[in-house]
């Protein structure tokens, strides 16, 4: 039987078909994402205000923020926040994971109610929490006037305001996470766990030995994830202690933000946040680099 040659016009038209499709996203991430992204490196060499004529400064804009103890200050805050959010987050969100991949009851309404604070928006999070937390009108500090403790000073002491971002963080992000967790527990095979069970192997053993090795891609995905979310966090910050006291409480997108939008700097701002996106590029460099790719 003699096949049947299309035409060529209709080869290219079934060729082109699926960038038709994708055309809309493409143009939705060009303008979105690429061009503000190009305009940022752009204005971060620049003197400008946002509204009048920019001037080129060079890398004036890079000078002054590696040259001022203001950044540095900013900086360490923001890595301190970082360093103890990710494994709090990491650890949290594996032990939940573990607990309920368990056949127990109402396993999926935990579940749920774990999740849900996911789903809450930053700032409803930080108004709720500044509810909890607050001197005179919250929860916590009425109850402890109850039994005669004097209230505590959780969002104008500088210690306990960083204590309150870090607990706020836990609570509204160690479902998104667990998630994660959980469909990284469950693609293991149970034929593993079966021949250790076999050869005597412990709970302890087990988890180290099996579950961690084969959680590596997850493993290596939560703490990429949640490394940028505690670099970028604002919205939360800011509903619940407004950078403060004495900016104890700043962090790295915050002061872009004050920069930008409120000291109308907006070359410098864009050079933190090329700073800022040279930081997170390089620490995922380093985990890409530590972890193989994620790969086991």
């Amino acid at each position: 039987m003699k096949r049947v040659q299309r035409p060529k016009s209709r080869q290219y038209g079934n060729a082109f078909t699926p960038y038709i499709f994708l055309l809309p996203n493409f143009l939705i991430f060009l303008m979105f994402i690429v061009i503000p992204a190009a305009s940022v490196f752009f204005y971060s060499f620049t003197d400008w205000d946002g509204l009048n004529k920019f001037k080129i400064v060079g890398l004036d804009n890079f000078k002054e923020i590696f040259t001022t103890s203001e950044f540095w200050d900013c900086l360490g805050r923001t890595v301190a926040y970082a360093v103890i959010t990710v494994p709090l987050l990491f650890t949290m969100s594996l032990l939940l994971a573990g607990f309920l991949i368990r056949e127990i009851k109402f396993k999926g309404i935990f579940r749920a109610i774990f999740y849900w604070p996911t789903m809450i928006s930053f700032v409803v999070v930080g108004v709720s929490w500044k509810w909890i937390l607050g001197y005179d009108f919250g929860i916590i500090n009425y109850l402890l006037t109850l039994i005669g403790h004097e209230p505590v000073k959780w969002l104008t002491d500088g210690f306990f305001a960083n204590v309150s971002v870090i607990v706020a963080t836990i609570w509204c992000r160690t479902g998104f996470y667990m998630v994660m967790f959980i469909a990284g527990l469950q693609s293991i095979p149970t034929s593993y766990y079966e021949a250790c069970d076999i050869d005597g192997a412990s709970p302890v053993q087990k988890f180290w030995h099996v579950t961690l090795p084969l959680l590596k891609p997850t493993s290596f995905l939560v703490l990429i994830l949640s490394m940028i979310d505690a670099f970028k966090s604002y919205a939360m910050v800011f509903s619940l202690t407004s950078g403060g006291p004495n900016k104890a409480t700043t962090y790295l997108v915050q002061s872009i933000y004050e920069y930008g939008f409120q000291k109308n700097q907006m070359g410098y701002a864009s050079a933190l946040s090329v700073v800022l996106f040279a930081i997170l590029c390089t620490l995922t460099l380093f985990q890409f680099k530590a972890n193989r790719g994620g790969e086991v």
